[in-house]
């Protein structure tokens, strides 16, 4: 994204081909019985995609850094606080802005988080403008300096490493397919960089960061072994993406010893308050699909701080940060997504993780107006109790205290329009 089209001085990106804006939802009854559910049946021994992180990006020269509180509230993990455990940060293109965002990645990683990077432009002496369609000013990275800015990516991540600040891994181009405003990338041309020139950047290649998780930036990758040996992780943005197109058969097939990563994204929309209620809630789904469905092992909102974002600009969790925390401050790096049932209500929507010493984290979500009973079983579980946590429309993450579990199992009311975590102890 970009301070462009994307964000303008007096309001956000408009574009419908750009996100999804979906119109709030309108004040339905709560209704006060509660339905019964299919049981979760939870299988520790089924694992699925390592997780890596949900965080959210920083861009002080658009916005303004955060606070040195409100890195605390972002990045720490205790009560009030988002857990959040990737930061992302840009690339800018002149070296002399270079420490703009680095006290905030200095912190973060301090807290316990890693830190990625992606470049919008080159420098301007690397750039050329071309015509593409009606577009007459457009840039690309001249072909001859495909090695510079290779340096250019280097340069910046020794820089960083020099001020505290270890990358875990850097872009060759934020978004190459939605450019108007930055610089364009062919899937040609991502492929011929990373075939020739990314081998050498020290430190994890992520590419292509599709806008929409295109697979027609992605594929040519994966289906290149030279190109794809080049690259760490397959990043991609999740703006208007369908759920029917989250999952990659072939990033599946062949990308093995790879990462999957969703890099960018807000959701719904960026014109509602992230306070609105209950609409906050699809945040919570959107992450669970983006875990369940797509399997990425990292999720990472665009600005942490913003009125649409996780945290208010008056430095609060906002009621959609609060959903992102039900995953962030309990699934840790590291921890393994394990098979659960997904689905077992309509409007129910569970996802569980597996932590050192066989800890269990469960992330259940209810979108319905009827609170309903929930049983969880977890298989060959030796448990012998669960904390849990909660957000409805008044409370954000706020501790319910212990349940037990007898031979495996224990059973919960879900509250109508709700998101729990449990956590077994």
């Amino acid at each position: 994204m970009t301070q462009g089209p994307n964000e303008p001085v007096s309001s956000e990106p408009s574009s419908p081909s750009r996100r999804t804006v979906l119109a709030a939802m309108g004040s339905l009854p709560i209704l006060t019985a509660t339905t019964s559910a299919a049981a979760v049946v939870i299988d520790p021994s089924a694992q699925r995609q390592t997780i890596r992180g949900f965080g959210g990006m920083t861009h002080t020269a658009w916005i303004g850094d955060l606070t040195a509180a409100q890195r605390e509230t972002a990045f720490g993990t205790g009560e009030g606080r988002l857990g959040f455990s990737v930061l992302r940060i840009p690339v800018p293109e002149n070296s002399a802005d270079w420490s703009r965002d680095v006290a905030t990645a200095r912190r973060a990683i301090e807290l316990g988080a890693t830190v990625i990077a992606s470049p919008w432009n080159p420098p301007a002496r690397m750039v050329e403008t071309f015509v593409r369609g009606s577009q007459t000013n457009a840039r690309r990275l001249r072909y001859d300096m495909y090695g510079a800015y290779a340096q250019h990516l280097n340069d910046f991540t020794t820089y960083l490493r020099n001020n505290g600040v270890n990358l875990y891994g850097i872009s060759v181009q934020n978004e190459p397919d939605y450019a108007h405003d930055w610089t364009w990338w062919t899937p040609t041309e991502m492929v011929r960089f990373l075939r020739e020139n990314a081998g050498s950047i020290g430190t994890r290649v992520i590419a292509p960061e599709s806008f929409q998780y295109l697979k027609n930036m992605s594929d040519p990758i994966l289906n290149d072994s030279a190109a794809l040996a080049n690259v760490d992780i397959i990043g991609a943005h999740l703006y208007g993406t369908s759920f029917a197109n989250f999952p990659y058969p072939l990033f599946k097939q062949k990308g093995a010893g790879k990462e999957l990563w969703m890099t960018e994204v807000y959701y719904p929309n960026s014109t509602d308050s992230a306070d609105l209620w209950p609409q906050a809630l699809d945040v919570g789904e959107h992450i669970h699909r983006a875990m369940v469905d797509a399997e990425f092992q990292a999720y990472i909102w665009w600005y942490i701080r913003r009125s649409y974002g996780p945290m208010r600009e008056d430095g609060q969790i906002s009621k959609r940060g609060a959903n992102m925390a039900h995953f962030a401050r309990f699934v840790r790096p590291g921890y393994v997504r394990i098979d659960a049932t997904a689905n077992p209500a309509s409007n129910v929507y569970v996802s569980a993780y597996r932590g050192g010493n066989s800890t269990v984290v469960i992330v259940a979500i209810n979108k319905g107006t009827s609170a309903v009973s929930q049983q969880f079983t977890l298989r060959n579980g030796t448990a012998s109790r669960v904390s849990s946590w909660l957000t409805d429309a008044g409370r954000n993450v706020a501790s319910q205290g212990t349940t037990g579990v007898s031979n495996g199992s224990f059973t919960v009311t879900l509250p109508a329009r709700s998101v729990m975590t449990f956590v077994t102890a």
